[in-house]
């Protein structure tokens, strides 16, 4: 059963109530999307998109009690003001970004996780061309060790890619942790082949590319007094996010050695979270997947 992370935390700053409407521009299994349909009751209305249509599929599902107060989109996120100018839905009262994996999405045969063989797949959308078994059997190995070391942070990026392009074709999930093993070892309380999994499917799904869209977006949708909330996992997305909210709650944006404003920038945001909120040990202790998440919030001006 997908648990939805940091749930009590996440209605208390986005403040769900009648009357108003509501983005999830990451749907996957629906909790945090019911919570704010409860919390806004008789008449609050959300907007959901993901682009894994099994996303789409079982939110269906879930939300159907919520009839005509729903609407459901499959599409990237990236793609934000396009979908709510389709369905005339701003402003809105607030955005939810949660940037994790649902529990299904790991326990199925995508590739997602290394717990389970499959596919070399990883791809949210199953439209799109590119997959994992591309960038792991078709990349050079020196680009292949660039993606693991950007977007994984992985210091043995480059001896992987050496001994994952010595054993090439990869065809399994297996395969390729067992791989990752050899170079780094195994054991410990992380698994030493999440970094290189992380990092492709980062890769597949330009995850910070679409997060570096999306966030201007869904600023731009918010009406005033309107929160944005964000659920990262990832010390990169996490980065990503807390540097746009730092720039835009912000009047001047020009570098130090600069006298005298000259950017013209406003600030069009008020952080509500100095750090970033993290599970309690307790949340932890019932949802593992919760220990890396970091939740920011901000308030448009």
């Amino acid at each position: 059963m997908h648990v939805p992370v940091l749930y009590d935390q996440i209605m208390a700053y986005l403040r769900p109530r009648a009357g108003e409407r509501y983005v999830d521009a990451t749907v996957g299994g629906a909790g945090h999307a019911r919570g704010i349909l409860e919390l806004s009751t008789p008449s609050g209305r959300l907007l959901g998109l993901d682009v894994d249509p099994e996303a789409i599929s079982r939110a269906t599902q879930v939300l159907a009690p919520y009839g005509d107060r729903v609407i459901l989109v499959q599409a990237n996120f990236a793609r934000l003001q396009e979908v709510v100018r389709q369905y005339a839905f701003a402003p809105v009262m607030g955005v939810l970004l949660d940037l994790g994996l649902s529990s299904w999405q790991l326990e199925g045969e995508r590739g997602f996780s290394f717990q389970r063989d499959g596919s070399l797949d990883m791809r949210f959308d199953p439209e799109q061309p590119l997959t994992a078994y591309d960038l792991v059997n078709e990349l050079p190995p020196k680009e292949l060790a660039g993606l693991l070391w950007h977007y994984g942070e992985e210091r043995r990026a480059r001896r992987i890619a050496e001994n994952i392009v010595a054993h090439r074709p990869v065809n399994s999930i297996a395969q390729l942790a067992q791989l990752v093993r050899e170079v780094a070892g195994s054991g410990g309380r992380i698994d030493p082949a999440t970094r290189t999994f992380m990092a492709l499917r980062i890769g597949v799904n330009r995850e910070l590319d679409s997060l570096r869209e999306v966030l201007p977006q869904a600023r731009d949708i918010l009406a005033a007094g309107g929160r944005l909330v964000v659920i990262a996992f990832h010390s990169l997305e996490d980065r990503l996010v807390k540097q746009f909210l730092h720039t835009e709650s912000r009047d001047c944006i020009c570098p130090p050695e600069i006298p005298a404003c000259v950017c013209g920038h406003k600030a069009t945001l008020k952080v509500l979270t100095k750090k970033a909120v993290r599970p309690t040990e307790e949340e932890v202790k019932r949802n593992p997947r919760s220990r890396s998440a970091r939740l920011r919030v901000a308030e448009r001006l």
